[in-house]
C-alpha cells in the first residue's frame, strides 16, 4: 500500500520535508514521491536492510552504562533530511564567517587581548574560564589557526529560522557517522543517487588530510601525520580508527610517541623512531602532556606541549582552543564577528541569558519552568535543565546551582525544534532534530561539509538528540535543484535490487564529484 503523505501531521512545528500535509518542500519532492510509490511495507524492508548494513559495516558507538562500556549499533533512520543548495550556500557562508572570527578571538586571547581591553569581552569571564590555558599564552600556531576543526550545531525554530546552538572546538566528533549515513542510504535507496542532484559528502577525509598536511612545521616535505586516540575504550574510538584508515595515517596512543632531547616528537616503529609532524589529537587538553597539565595522565605524551610551543609539531585542534568552546562565551560570537571582521553575523545565535549578569540571572530564576538552562562546559546533553519538562524539585536544585556559580550557567528559550518524518515502530511520525556541519580551517581557506550530521530524537516528543541519550541520525541531503532536470526516479522491483550496492569511499576521494 502506498504511503498517504496527507495523513502525516507536523503538529504545528516547522517540518524539514513538508510545508503542509501532502505538500513537500522543494528539496524533498523527488524523495517524497519516491517513498510514496515505494509503500509502507517495502519501506520497512529497506529499514531492515539498513540495520543489517550497519551491522556488517561495523558502525558502532559506545555508551557508558552502570560503569561499563557498551558498544551499540549506530541508530539510523532511513528517511533522509533534505535542504536546497541555495539555502546551504548561505549557511556555509555563515559558518565560514563564524570560524574565522573564533580563530581571531582565540589568537587574541592568548596574545594582546585587545577584545578585552576594548571591553567587548568581559575580563571576568576570561579569568573564570576553565578552558583558558596559561601555557598557551604567546603561542602563534601555523597560519594563526587554533580551531582547525569545528562542529557547529544548528537548529531550526518554528518560523524556519536556522540558529547556531553551540560551537564545538575541542574535539568535535560525529563526522564519520555523516559519511557512513550516506553509504548506508546509497545501499538502501540506490535509485535516488542515479542523478547528480544530491551533492556528495565523501570528500571529507581528503579535505581533512590536506588541512592536516598544511599545518606541518616542515613545509615542502611529505608530512608524517598521526591521530592520537585515548584507546579502544573511548566512546568515539570507532571514529578515530575510521578517520585514520580513510586518510591512510597512523593511529597511535600515548605510549607510541615520545619527545626527544631535540624537542621533536617521534613515533616508535619496528624500524626505529620516526618523526611525527602533525598530530590530530582526540584527547582533551588536560590529558595531553603530564609535564604541562595533569601529571597523572597516562593518555598523553610527556613533553608534547614543549614540542608544540617550539613549532616542532602541529597539534590539531590546538591546545587552548577550548577557551571559545564555552556556552557562555558562545553568546559573544556575534560581537566577535563584528569586532574582528567588521561584519554582521550571517547566522544568528539563539537568544541567551547569562546568569553572570544580575538582571539576566533574575529573569532565569523567575522563569525556570519556561527555559533551557545549560552549564558552560558540559557536552552530550548532560547537566542541563529543560524547564518545561522538569519537576519542581529539579528546578529548585538548578536554582541553587545558579546562585552558587552564576558564571557557569546560561539559559535559552525552549525552541520549537523542527521535525522530519521518521520511521518508527508505529509508522512514519515527526521527530525533532538538529544538524552538525563540520568546518575545516587552514588559514588561507575554509571548507564546510556538504550538509552534516543530522541527529534525531527517536523518542516521541523528546528534544534530546544525542546518541548517548537515545538519539539517532539521518542522512542529510543538499539538493541542487538548478541541476535537476531528470524525470522522477522509478522504484526498483525486488529482483532488480540484487547487485546495485555502492562501494565505500576511497582514502583520498575526488572532491565534490556530482554524485551522491
Amino acid at each position: 500500500m502506498a504511503i498517504d503523505w496527507h495523513q502525516y501531521r507536523c503538529n504545528g512545528y516547522h517540518d524539514e520535508l513538508f510545508e503542509k500535509p501532502g505538500q513537500p518542500r522543494a528539496a524533498a519532492r523527488r524523495l517524497v514521491d519516491y517513498l510514496g510509490n515505494l509503500g509502507a511495507a517495502e519501506l520497512a524492508e529497506r529499514r531492515l536492510a539498513a540495520e543489517l548494513a550497519i551491522k556488517i559495516m561495523g558502525v558502532t558507538f559506545t555508551v557508558y552504562s552502570e560503569g561499563r562500556n557498551v558498544d551499540r549499533s549506530w541508530p539510523f533512520d532511513v528517511i533522509p533530511r533534505a535542504i536546497t543548495s541555495r539555502e546551504w550556500a548561505r549557511t556555509e557562508a555563515g559558518l565560514k564567517q563564524r570560524v574565522q572570527a573564533l580563530n581571531h578571538f582565540i589568537q587574541d586571547i592568548y596574545g594582546e587581548q585587545k577584545i578585552v581591553r576594548d571591553k567587548i569581552f568581559p575580563a571576568s569571564l576570561l579569568r573564570e574560564s576553565v578552558n583558558f590555558r596559561p601555557q598557551c599564552v604567546g603561542m602563534k600556531p601555523r597560519h594563526g589557526v587554533w580551531a582547525h576543526i569545528c562542529g557547529s550545531d544548528l537548529v531550526r525554530d518554528l518560523d524556519g529560522t536556522l540558529y547556531v546552538l553551540e560551537d564545538n572546538l575541542r574535539v568535535p566528533s560525529g563526522v564519520s557517522y555523516m559519511v557512513e549515513n550516506r553509504l548506508v542510504t546509497k545501499r538502501v535507496f540506490p535509485e535516488l543517487f542515479e542523478t547528480g542532484s544530491i551533492l556528495p559528502v565523501d570528500d571529507y577525509p581528503a579535505q581533512l588530510y590536506d588541512m592536516l598536511a598544511a599545518m606541518s612545521p616542515r613545509p615542502g616535505n611529505q608530512p608524517s601525520i598521526a591521530l592520537l586516540t585515548p584507546g579502544i575504550y573511548n566512546s568515539a574510538y570507532f571514529e578515530h580508527s575510521w578517520l585514520a584508515r580513510q586518510m591512510g595515517i597512523e593511529l597511535v596512543e600515548g605510549p607510541d610517541l615520545f619527545v626527544g632531547d631535540d624537542d621533536i616528537v617521534y613515533m616508535r616503529t619496528v624500524y626505529g623512531p620516526k618523526r611525527v609532524d602533525v598530530i590530530y589529537r582526540r584527547i582533551d587538553d588536560l590529558f595531553l602532556d603530564p609535564e604541562a597539565f595533569r601529571p597523572d595522565s597516562v593518555l598523553g605524551v610527556k613533553g608534547l606541549m614543549r614540542a608544540w610551543l617550539k613549532n616542532k609539531v602541529a597539534l590539531v585542534n590546538a591546545p587552548g582552543a577550548g577557551v571559545a568552546d564555552d556556552k557562555v562565551v558562545y553568546a559573544f560570537v556575534p560581537a566577535m564577528i563584528k569586532y574582528y571582521l567588521g561584519e554582521d553575523a550571517i547566522l544568528p545565535n539563539v537568544p541567551s541569558w547569562l546568569c553572570m549578569r544580575k538582571r539576566d540571572r533574575e529573569h532565569v530564576l523567575a522563569n525556570l519552568d519556561k527555559l533551557v538552562v545549560k552549564p558552560a562546559n558540559e557536552s552530550g546533553g548532560y547537566g542541563m535543565l529543560i524547564g518545561p519538562r522538569a519537576s519542581k524539585k529539579e528546578r529548585e536544585k538548578f536554582a541553587d546551582l545558579i546562585r552558587a556559580n552564576p558564571r557557569n550557567y546560561m539559559a535559552q528559550p525552549t525552541l520549537s525544534l523542527s521535525t522530519a518524518p521518521t520511521l518508527t515502530e508505529d509508522g512514519i511520525e515527526p521527530r525533532h532534530l538538529d544538524l552538525r556541519p563540520f568546518i575545516l580551517s587552514r588559514g588561507d581557506s575554509v571548507y564546510v561539509t556538504t550538509g552534516g550530521l543530522t541527529r534525531v530524537a527517536m523518542t516521541k516528543g523528546s528534544l534530546v538528540v544525542n546518541s548517548s541519550q537515545g538519539g539517532g541520525a539521518k542522512d542529510t541531503w543538499i539538493v541542487d535543484l538548478d541541476g535537476e532536470t531528470e524525470p522522477p526516479v522509478q522504484v526498483q522491483t525486488q529482483t532488480q535490487k540484487g547487485g546495485r550496492q555502492t562501494q565505500g569511499s576511497a582514502a583520498r576521494p575526488a572532491r565534490r564529484r556530482r554524485t551522491g
